[in-house]
């Protein structure tokens, strides 16, 4: 028969299931609270999830930080949302600055990073044999402009990839047409994304203001059983620390204390 453990295993999946849609459900929600959709992007499905870790700091989405503070290449790590999400073959990584909440696009983003042909061992991304066409250059947001959004984005590369033409070799940041790169390159889809919030100095301008991300109001959230968190502020961009909801962890240990606690006590008997 089987063991109290293996039964509880089987009535800790819809939890396992929940902390991942509560992981994807957080992201997306971050990306409509920056309004990073639809200022950028028109939509955001992503299948996994991207974290940043600079020097050994990770970065929750939307968390504000100084250029100084992401200055090095960060290590970036990639979840999958569900166990029928795969991370194998090539991809291109991305950083590029869309500005503040607000800001006209039309003229094109800065590139920061773009390295085509990179892979994900282990969960981390590896340019071992990849093609950096922009090595990473930091944020440098102009002083007193408030804010700016730095998204970075992972996306499928097709075998049929072949880089647009003028990007063959290394660039220094400038500002594109990242959409018409990603289409003109045959790139897609967008797998995982995060951003980040860099300003220097004090804005000189008024900021569009932009709500919370409260992740207690996610569907996921309410299945999960998950204690209300909420993280960025009500005017500028997100302003999220390391303790920010989007860390959904601490949410899913609550909901799963009851049955680690039951698990505890019981683990030692068998049926």
């Amino acid at each position: 028969m089987l063991a109290l453990p293996i039964i509880a295993s089987f009535a800790l999946l819809p939890y396992v299931a929940a902390q991942e849609s509560l992981a994807i459900q957080a992201i997306e929600a971050h990306f409509a609270q920056a309004r990073i959709v639809p200022d950028y992007f028109d939509s955001f499905n992503p299948s996994a999830t991207l974290e940043l870790d600079y020097a050994g700091t990770k970065l929750t989405p939307g968390q504000k930080v100084t250029k100084e503070q992401v200055g090095p290449t960060p290590v970036v790590t990639v979840t999958p949302a569900n166990s029928s999400v795969t991370l194998d073959g090539t991809y291109t990584i991305a950083m590029i600055d869309v500005d503040v909440v607000g800001a006209d696009l039309d003229e094109g983003v800065t590139r920061h990073w773009l390295v085509n042909g990179v892979t994900i061992e282990n969960g981390v991304v590896t340019n071992s044999s990849a093609t950096a066409i922009t090595p990473y250059a930091g944020p440098w947001p102009a002083a007193g402009s408030g804010p700016h959004r730095y998204i970075v984005a992972l996306y499928q590369q097709p075998s049929t990839f072949v880089a647009p033409e003028g990007f063959t070799g290394p660039l220094p940041v400038g500002v594109y047409d990242f959409e018409d790169y990603v289409e003109d390159s045959g790139l897609g889809p967008l797998v995982a994304a995060n951003y980040i919030n860099v300003e220097e100095g004090t804005a000189t301008a008024s900021q569009v203001a932009t709500s919370a991300v409260v992740t207690s109001t996610l569907p996921a959230a309410a299945s999960a059983g998950g204690s209300s968190t909420r993280s960025g502020g009500t005017t500028g961009t997100n302003t999220g620390t390391a303790a920010a909801s989007t860390n959904t962890s601490g949410a899913i240990q609550l909901a799963l204390s009851p049955i680690a606690a039951l698990l505890a006590g019981l683990s030692i008997f068998a049926l």
